[in-house]
């Protein structure tokens, strides 16, 4: 269901508690239902999605997040330590209980409980094969705009971005198979899998920050990036800025740490660190240069020349 279709489905609601809806209004309401229904028996709920009622997932699975694990003397068990760290997949798994949200807040807006605006138009089409002039062909992620300002005061607001992490390899039906073959008990992958780093970070994060910061900047404004710590610190050294006044970038990183009594993991905010947007940039693509040199031995090595 779509957010309007969640929002109409509880004005109706609200509607038929008074016995004041009208026959038109009756067939929309089960219409609606009867697809809410269908949804939930067809899709897990998201936990985490703070956004709209009725959330679910949609992803077959509902995998949220991955973490390496060992086999010794046939038992299996999560690595331990900085390695063993889940890594989240899915963007949704950064909006539990708003604790991000709220960290990104209290540091940038002096405000623990901002306004959230999701998924805003940020760059306007102006004319193409594919969009018209006007046409939104970009968005920020999330935009937190300050709530205890006073009265008639200008708009304080800071722009943030949410990054997972993908992965590569082979599907996770492979694993539900064998999960239902051998009735949920745990054991080593079927499949290898790793987080793909580069794929998130260079050409997903990285345009994304090229795109946005430089207007940013230009208006005083800060982005916001949400990731957990393992991705952060798979990109390569980044220069730290030593007050957040120099920088154009607010990394807040997270963690997922289980509850003392074995219930399930719940986020953290664990650091904070400030860069510009040039400093991010040469941090997300992590590698320098080869000489001329060296690339052109590699050429010839390759061409078998």
């Amino acid at each position: 269901m779509t957010k309007a279709e969640i929002a109409r489905l509880g004005a109706l609601e609200e509607k038929a508690n008074h016995g004041a809806l009208k026959p038109s209004e009756d067939k929309r309401l089960m219409t609606l239902r009867d697809k809410l229904e269908k949804q939930q028996t067809e899709e897990m709920p998201c936990p985490f999605r703070t956004d709209t009622a009725h959330a679910t997932c949609n992803k077959p699975g509902g995998v949220c997040s991955i973490r390496l694990y060992q086999a010794e003397q046939g038992n299996v068990s999560p690595l331990s330590g900085e390695r063993g760290r889940l890594r989240a997949l899915c963007p949704w798994r950064f909006h539990q209980d708003r604790i991000a949200f709220k960290k990104v807040g209290e540091s940038l807006l002096a405000d623990l409980d901002p306004i959230q605006a999701g998924e805003v138009g940020f760059l306007e089409s102006t004319g193409n094969l594919d969009s018209a002039p006007g046409e939104d062909v970009g968005r920020i992620d999330m935009i937190l705009v300050k709530s205890n300002s006073p009265e008639a005061a200008a708009l304080e607001w800071v722009a943030v971005e949410v990054q997972a992490v993908y992965f590569s390899g082979k599907n996770m039906g492979i694993e539900f198979e064998h999960l239902r073959k051998t009735h949920g008990k745990l054991s080593m992958a079927k499949e290898k899998r790793r987080p793909d780093y580069r794929s998130s970070g260079v050409k997903r994060l990285m345009p994304q920050l090229q795109t946005k910061v430089p207007t940013l900047r230009r208006w005083g404004k800060k982005m916001a990036v949400i990731v957990d710590a393992p991705f952060f610190y798979s990109m390569g050294t980044m220069n730290r800025e030593r007050h957040v006044s120099n920088a154009d970038i607010v990394w807040f990183l997270v963690d997922f740490v289980e509850a003392s009594d074995g219930g399930p993991y719940r986020l953290e905010v664990v650091e904070e660190f400030y860069t510009t947007l040039e400093s991010a940039t040469l941090g997300l693509t992590g590698g320098v240069p080869l000489s001329q040199t060296q690339f052109e031995e590699r050429v010839r090595a390759k061409a078998k020349i």
